[in-house]
């Protein structure tokens, strides 16, 4: 005579909710329907030392529009004079000139390439000395960044310092209220220092 054999049945675990799916500051400010078009990532470094750079603003309008094309790091832009020009509503011989300029400066090279066919096509645009020129000022810009916070936190009110200390801190008014930021209260039950 044979038992019969139970099975046990285990649960299948349900997966874990995805967790909520922040969005990207970009999204918030220009709104996904912009952003869904592109976006061009330009270092800040690179906007507040244009003129440290030398450049003109035609040559960092220049160097914008590459950027805006050059999306992977292993493929270096390749605009055409002619479309660089009709972006920014200039000829394609100012794109040219200043161009020369940026080279000449060691922030762009230019490649020139064939088609297949052997025609010329558009030129290559490499970017590596002016992505070299920016990482070189960044530790002079995060050097002032960090100046910057610390004379903020000095000439800070006490609220903001206790804050900053005891982030966890509320200031509330002796009758149980919320105050607002560095109005006159109780820090938890202490008198206002």
């Amino acid at each position: 005579m044979t038992t019969p054999t139970t099975t046990t049945v285990l649960p299948f675990p349900l997966p874990a909710s995805a967790p909520a799916k922040t969005v990207a500051s970009q999204d918030r400010i220009w709104g996904k329907a912009v952003t869904a078009n592109g976006y061009a990532g330009i270092p800040s470094i690179l906007i507040q030392a244009q003129s440290r750079l030398g450049l003109t603003a035609m040559q960092f309008n220049i160097l914008v529009q590459l950027l805006d094309y050059y999306r992977d790091p292993n493929r270096a832009p390749f605009p055409s004079r002619a479309e660089l020009g009709r972006r920014i509503g200039v000829k394609p011989k100012t794109i040219q000139t200043n161009m020369r300029q940026l080279e000449q400066a060691g922030l762009v090279r230019r490649e020139m390439r064939k088609t297949a066919a052997g025609d010329w096509a558009s030129n290559v645009y490499h970017l590596d000395g002016l992505i070299d020129r920016v990482r070189k000022l960044e530790p002079e810009f995060t050097q002032a960044r960090k100046e910057r916070e610390a004379v903020r936190l000095r000439v800070s009110t006490p609220w903001a310092a206790e804050r900053r200390r005891n982030p966890g801190l509320k200031l509330i008014y002796p009758g149980g209220m919320l105050c607002s930021r560095g109005d006159p209260g109780v820090y938890e039950g202490r008198d206002n220092p």
